[in-house]
């Protein structure tokens, strides 16, 4: 891709003629004549400097559209000629979310990058909107997802399933009342919370409970608002915040109760109990995305097939 194409798509994802200069290492007027280079040479402006954060014309919109295009084209390419080495030589670029990278992907990236070590795997951490905008942007090669969308045209398969829990620090007296159903980490780590004959709860017994809630548009969000709603409660919200990682920390330093995957109960923690939930909503599949009309790499195939072999028996 040209130089200045580079730079007028940094702009546009930046939103800024100054947050793109730093991005890009360069000064801002440096960039700003570059950029009006190209719209002296096409004959009509590419963004519309007097909003902020800065928006594209329509020749912007149409300049923007086909810079994808080249990117998608250019990364193609890179791709089936990666394939030709039989995996010796490539990139991959994989999106997780905090908890994806911390708690799921480890084990498999280590033994990707034993099996294939002359493949640069490269690894983004965001939230999982933002990781299917650059999937669709070819920024990334592959992501997880547990919110299938049947209009947005990507290409999933099964990868994995977790289980959400209740995780609440011993501190809270709701545990007195609940003591038949409440599971320690131990019973975590034998799975016994899959047994037909483990108690379960709702959220109704929890209505007078702290509770640490993550942001809206995260998908454990939109099923905690669901489960409550189903109960009947509006719990007191002690804190939201936007990884799912740290509010598991937060309520193991008592400050609410949370909802968790059980994929993070690891170790000790005897200052918490979990609570199996009765609702299909606790129970989630992960989709392996990778863009719908793209070429599927030798690399990428290598990675899917790798993951599903290690996470097999999460689905059955």
């Amino acid at each position: 891709m040209q130089q200045e194409m580079k730079y007028i798509y940094t702009v546009y994802q930046k939103g800024s003629f100054s947050k793109a200069a730093e991005s890009l290492y360069m000064t801002q007027p440096a960039l700003s004549i570059s950029i009006q280079k190209v719209e002296t040479e096409i004959g009509m402006p590419l963004f519309n400097r007097d909003k902020k954060p800065l928006e594209l014309t329509e020749a912007g919109k149409l300049y923007i559209e086909k810079i994808r295009q080249i990117m998608h084209l250019e990364n193609e390419l890179a791709q089936q000629l990666g394939d030709l080495t039989s995996l010796k030589t490539g990139n991959l670029r994989v999106g997780g979310s905090h908890y994806f990278n911390s708690y799921i992907l480890p084990p498999v990236i280590a033994d990707f990058k034993k099996k294939w070590p002359g493949i640069d795997l490269q690894l983004t951490e965001a939230g999982s909107n933002e990781l299917l905008d650059m999937l669709k942007e070819d920024l990334i090669d592959l992501t997880f997802n547990c919110t299938p969308d049947p209009h947005d045209k990507l290409r999933r398969v099964p990868g994995f399933k977790d289980t959400i829990l209740l995780a609440v620090s011993t501190r809270f007296p709701v545990n007195d009342h609940l003591r038949k159903a409440a599971l320690t980490t131990s019973d975590i780590l034998s799975h016994r919370y899959l047994e037909e004959n483990c108690p379960a709860v709702t959220m109704e017994a929890f209505a007078d409970t702290p509770f640490i809630l993550l942001s809206p548009g995260n998908n454990l969000y939109s099923r905690s608002q669901i489960l409550f709603q189903e109960a009947g409660v509006i719990p007191p919200v002690a804190m939201q915040v936007s990884q799912l990682v740290t509010a598991y920390h937060l309520a193991q330093s008592g400050i609410g109760a949370t909802l968790i995957s059980d994929w993070m109960v690891i170790g000790k923690h005897p200052e918490m109990v979990y609570y199996k939930i009765d609702s299909p909503l606790a129970s989630r599949v992960f989709d392996i995305v990778t863009p719908g009309k793209n070429y599927l790499s030798n690399a990428q195939k290598a990675f899917i097939a790798l993951f599903q072999e290690y996470y097999k028996n999460s689905l059955l």
